[in-house]
């Protein structure tokens, strides 16, 4: 039911969101490793759900006949000099990941591939919550400055 051109597409993406998961540990890393517990926490949770995104989209070239093949990954960026530059690269990976999330419902869209548009919709949705996300993050992280990012932790403590 999945036509070659949206599975070889998806088979990208599944990498690209594997990707998105080992580059959110190594920030999550790099916040532990300075005692930010509330923010490492924030970026492991937000590894897991790239990870179920990924797994998404193996279930669904499963369920419509397709053939699954997982990309290598790149290793991720381990050292940040700053929170700034962490929460920026992750905001950057998530506005790379609206593009490309869009550019597989243009493909769905063109083959008129009504149940890959339905499917990829919930992403489209998804990724308008990530980058809000990841932009109010690194607003706050701006707002609070390097010299005292300890204050996020009590920012992330009691919720937005």
């Amino acid at each position: 039911m999945i036509g070659k051109e949206l599975n070889d597409a998806i088979n990208v993406q599944i990498g690209a969101e594997f990707g998105a998961s080992l580059q959110y540990v190594a920030v999550a890393t790099h916040f532990d490793g300075e005692g930010l517990k509330k923010l490492a926490a924030l970026f492991y949770k937000q590894a897991e759900e790239e990870r179920e995104h990924a797994m998404k989209f193996i279930k669904y070239i499963v369920d419509t006949g397709g053939e699954v093949r997982i990309p290598a990954v790149a290793a991720p960026k381990a050292t940040f000099a700053s929170a700034e530059e962490a929460v920026k690269l992750s905001l950057d990976w998530e506005l790379e990941v609206t593009g490309q999330i869009n550019k597989l419902y243009d493909i769905a869209r063109a083959k008129n591939d009504y149940a890959g548009q339905n499917f990829l919709n919930w992403f489209v949705e998804e990724q308008v919550e990530e980058v809000n996300s990841m932009d109010n993050l690194l607003k706050v992280v701006r707002r609070v400055g390097e010299k005292n990012i300890v204050m996020m932790e009590a920012y992330l403590a009691h919720g937005d």
